[in-house]
């Protein structure tokens, strides 16, 4: 016989802090063209929010970008500042949470540029924010510091189901501990 193991709720402050760790990594920004250094071709988000909405997690952030060139010391082209809504499907793939049905659009804005990089956005979040649920829990669970005289050996991890609530995005968990 076997039953759901745990529930765990992952509150959207904490999802706050890993998306900031792992995509908002240099000065509090995510580069999604140029880095610090680029003066006239640029383009990032910053001050990401985590919230749920509809079934989905929510991700409100500010876009800056630049498309222009360098003329005489002067940057000659496109630019532009908006905050950005990003929604998102959370799923289990291969003891990972990764993020599917990505959609980003400008808050209050429209137009060709703001369309452009909402597409960009939607695509590199898809395809890169990757949480390792399952190696945490297997280091967790198997730490040799809490209980030296019984080692454990984590088997058999899954998430059978996610879904997000009004304050955290709750995964369940199935899994099985051999203690030895």
């Amino acid at each position: 016989m076997s039953c759901c193991a745990a529930e765990v709720h992952i509150r959207f402050s904490a999802l706050e802090r890993l998306l900031a760790q792992q995509l908002f990594s240099e000065d509090g920004r995510r580069y999604v063209r140029g880095d610090k250094n680029a003066k006239c071709s640029f383009a990032w988000l910053e001050k990401p929010r985590v919230s749920g909405e509809d079934g989905k997690l929510l991700v409100r952030a500010k876009f800056t970008g630049r498309t222009a060139v360098d003329v005489f010391g002067r940057c000659v082209g496109l630019g532009d500042s908006f905050d950005v809504k990003i929604t998102a499907l959370p799923y289990f793939d291969k003891g990972h949470i990764a993020l599917k049905d990505v959609e980003a659009t400008p808050e209050s804005h429209s137009g060709f540029y703001a369309g452009r990089v909402c597409a960009a956005l939607a695509s590199s979040l898809r395809r890169e924010f990757r949480f390792s649920i399952g190696a945490e829990a297997k280091r967790a669970l198997e730490d040799p510091g809490t209980q030296p005289a019984y080692p454990r050996e984590l088997r058999r991890f899954s998430v059978p189901r996610m879904y997000v609530t009004n304050d955290a995005l709750a995964v369940v968990l199935d899994f099985h501990v051999v203690v030895k």
